[in-house]
C-alpha cells in the first residue's frame, strides 16, 4: 500500500530538500509521516504545557518507525477574555482553529495525525479538524489542571468577585482566591466545556480509552501521549482507520450518554452537532433532550457535585461512567484501538487500569486529609445522583428552535414558574443592575442580541455567577439570553434561545413586564401574557405578529474581520452555530 505522502513526494520535488532544510534526515523522508497538531501556546494553562507532550507523541511515532510533524494554531481562554469584548471572539476561533487544522493537514499531506488539546474551543475545533481532514488519527486529551489549597477551583472565582462587589469579602481575601485558583497547567477542574469536551472525545471513540481528563501533570498522562504516536504510526494508511469509518451516529449517541451521565456543559449543544455536521450526521437539541429522558446522572464533580475533576480519574474516568451506564450503550461502536467499545472495556477491567487509578485517589486522599471513594465520585446506577439527565430543551413563543437548561445545576424552585419579564440588550447593562439589586424575585431577566450572528455568542458568566451567588435571587428569578452560559454556569439559567434576536426572533419582541412560563417537566418556555395580565395564546400570537411588524433590525456589530464573517454565516445556535457556507 502506498502512502499518500510517499506519493507527495515524487509529484513535488523541492518536498524533500525544504523538509530537510526544517530539520527532517533524508532516512526520515520514506517513514510514514504524521502531523501533531495541537494548540500549544502560552494562551492559557490548558495549551501552555503541550509542547511536552507533543514530544511525547513525538517519541512514540519514532518507536514505531515513523516521523512526527509539528504544527499548531493556539487556542484563546474563554477565562481571560471574560466580561470583555474579547469573549466575543471564543466561538469564532472554534472555527477558524478547524479551518487552519484543514489547510495544515491538507496541503502538505499526511498518513495519519495526533491532535492534542484541553480547552473549551480548541478542543471541539480539533475534533472537527480530524474529522474534517479525514486520515488516520488519534486526539490527546490534555487533561485537568489540580485544585488548590482548600480544593479551591476556577469556578468559584465568579462567586467571590460577586461577594466583593456586595462587600462580603475584603480585596485580600480574593486576592487569595486569585493566586491559588489555578496550580498547575491543565484544563480548569471542573466539569466545564474543557473537561466536558475532553471526555467527548474519548466517548466518540477518538481518544485511546482512560485518557480523558487525567491530571495534566500525572505521568500517566505522558505515557498516553506516547501511546497516541505509536499508534497512529500502527494506523498509518489503513483506509479503516479513517475517523468517518469510526465515528457514526451510534458514537454520538453514546457520547451524548455519557453527557447525561457527567451533567456536562451545555456548550456541549453547540459543538457536538458542529462535530457531526463534518460528517454530514445531524444532532440537535431533540437528540440531546431525547437521550438524556430517563438517563442517570452518576458524577459528583462540581459545578455542579462537590469534588474537582481531577478526582474524575481518580473513579476510573470515561470507562468507570460507561461500566456504569453499559447496558444502554452501543458496544459494538468501532474505536480508535481497532477494537469496539466494549472490548476496550473488558480490556482495561483485565489490565488494571482501576488499580491504577484507585493508587491516584489514595494520593489525592492524603494531600487533603479526607477518605473519599470511588462511589462517592462516581454513583453507582442504582444510587445515582439523578435519574432524567441534566439537560433539557425548552420550546414554545419565546424559543420556536429550542434554547437549553442544565436542570441539574438549577434550583427545584425554578423547574416551574411564571415570571415578570426585565430585557436588557447587552451582558454590561444586565450585570450593572443585578449587582445594584435593580432585579427584584419573580424577575424574568433577558439578555439578548448575544446570539452567534448578534456579538459571536459570548458567555454570560459574570451576571449568572452573580445571580446564582446571592441566596434571594438565584432560587426567585431566572436569565434567559441567545448567548450561551459557561460550563461553570450555575442557577436558573436558560441559553442558546432560538431564534436569536437578530435575526428577529421572538426573543427580540419580549417586553418589560411580559409574563414568562418556563415548565422544565414539560420542556416549555412561552410569553404567557403582557403588562403583568395572562392572555389567551391566540392574543399572543397577535401580540407578537404586532411587534414583529415593528420590529427593527439592529445595525451589524461588526463591519470587517472573522466576526463579521462569523455573524453573516454562523447557523443557529441549536445547529451548532457552525459557519454555514450554505447560508448565502
Amino acid at each position: 500500500m502506498e502512502l499518500i505522502s510517499q506519493k507527495m513526494r515524487t509529484l513535488a520535488p523541492e518536498l524533500d530538500p525544504l523538509r530537510i532544510g526544517t530539520g527532517w534526515a533524508p532516512e526520515d523522508l520514506a517513514k510514514p509521516q504524521v502531523i501533531i497538531e495541537s494548540t500549544a501556546g502560552d494562551s492559557h494553562p490548558g495549551s501552555g504545557h503541550l509542547p511536552i507532550l507533543v514530544e511525547e507523541v513525538r517519541k512514540g511515532v519514532a518507536e514505531a518507525g515513523g516521523y512526527g510533524a509539528r504544527y499548531a494554531c493556539t487556542d484563546i481562554c474563554d477565562g481571560e477574555s471574560q466580561g470583555t469584548d474579547g469573549i466575543n471572539y471564543s466561538l469564532a476561533s472554534r472555527e477558524i482553529i478547524a479551518n487552519m487544522i484543514e489547510i495544515h493537514a491538507n496541503a502538505t499531506p499526511f498518513d495519519a495525525g495526533v491532535y492534542l488539546a484541553s480547552c473549551d474551543k480548541g478542543m471541539p475545533a480539533n475534533l472537527m479538524g480530524c474529522l474534517r481532514v479525514d486520515i488516520p488519527s488519534v486526539v490527546v486529551p490534555g487533561g485537568t489542571m489540580n485544585a488548590g489549597p482548600e480544593m479551591l477551583t476556577l469556578e468559584q472565582l465568579g462567586m467571590y468577585s460577586a461577594k466583593f462587589e456586595r462587600g462580603e469579602i475584603d480585596q485580600d481575601r480574593l486576592n487569595w482566591a486569585k493566586q491559588n485558583a489555578c496550580p498547575s497547567c491543565g484544563a480548569c477542574s471542573f466539569i466545564g466545556t474543557a473537561s466536558t469536551m475532553q471526555i467527548m472525545a474519548e466517548a466518540l471513540g477518538l481518544a485511546l480509552p482512560g485518557s480523558a481528563l487525567m491530571p495534566a501533570t500525572s505521568p500517566d498522562l505522558l505515557a498516553y501521549a506516547r501511546q497516541a504516536g505509536r499508534r497512529a504510526v500502527e494506523m498509518a494508511g489503513c483506509d479503516a482507520m479513517r475517523p468517518s469509518r469510526i465515528v457514526t451516529m451510534d458514537s454520538f449517541e453514546n457520547a451524548i450518554l455519557v453527557h447525561a451521565a457527567i451533567s456536562g456543559s451545555t456548550n456541549c449543544l453547540l459543538h457536538l452537532p458542529a462535530i457531526a455536521h463534518e460528517l454530514g450526521i445531524e444532532i440537535t437539541g431533540d437528540t440531546f433532550d431525547r437521550l438524556h429522558r430517563g438517563a442517570r446522572y452518576l458524577l459528583d464533580v462540581r459545578p455542579a457535585g462537590r469534588w474537582p475533576a481531577e478526582c474524575f480519574y481518580y473513579a476510573g474516568g470515561v470507562p468507570a461512567i460507561m461500566e456504569e451506564i453499559r447496558d444502554h450503550l452501543h458496544l459494538d461502536a468501532m474505536t480508535v484501538t481497532g477494537k469496539t467499545l466494549g472490548e476496550n472495556l473488558d480490556e482495561l477491567k483485565a489490565n488494571g487500569f482501576y488499580q491504577r487509578c484507585q493508587k491516584w485517589l489514595d494520593e489525592f486522599n492524603a494531600r487533603y486529609g479526607i477518605h473519599i471513594t470511588r462511589e462517592d465520585i462516581i454513583r453507582p446506577y442504582d444510587k445515582a445522583i439523578g435519574t432524567d439527565g441534566s439537560i433539557a430543551i425548552l420550546k414554545g413563543n419565546l424559543a420556536p428552535e429550542g434554547a437549553v437548561i442544565k436542570h441539574t445545576a438549577c434550583p427545584k424552585e425554578m423547574y416551574k414558574a411564571v415570571l415578570r419579564a426585565r430585557p436588557f440588550d447587552s451582558e454590561e447593562e444586565c450585570l450593572a443592575a443585578v449587582l445594584h439589586h435593580e432585579v427584584q424575585k419573580g424577575d424574568a431577566v433577558f439578555i439578548r442580541y448575544e446570539g452567534p450572528k448578534g456579538s459571536g455568542m459570548p458567555e454570560m458568566f459574570y451576571t449568572s455567577e452573580a445571580i446564582s451567588s446571592d441566596k434571594e435571587l438565584g432560587r426567585s428569578i431566572a436569565l434567559i439570553t441567545d448567548g450561551r452560559f459557561s460550563g461553570a454556569s450555575t442557577g436558573p439559567v436558560i441559553g442558546h434561545c432560538s431564534p436569536e434576536a437578530v435575526d428577529g426572533g421572538p426573543i427580540a419582541l419580549v417586553e418589560q413586564d411580559d409574563l414568562i412560563e418556563i415548565d422544565v417537566f414539560a420542556r416549555k418556555l412561552n410569553i404567557v401574557g403582557v403588562r403583568g395580565e395572562r392572555r389567551t395564546p391566540e392574543e399572543i400570537d397577535a401580540i407578537l405578529a404586532q411587534r414583529r411588524a415593528n420590529w427593527q433590525p439592529k445595525p451589524r456589530k461588526y463591519t470587517k474581520g472573522v466576526l463579521r464573517l462569523f455573524s453573516e454565516l454562523a447557523a443557529s445556535p441549536m445547529k451548532g452555530a457552525y459557519l454555514d457556507y450554505d447560508a448565502r
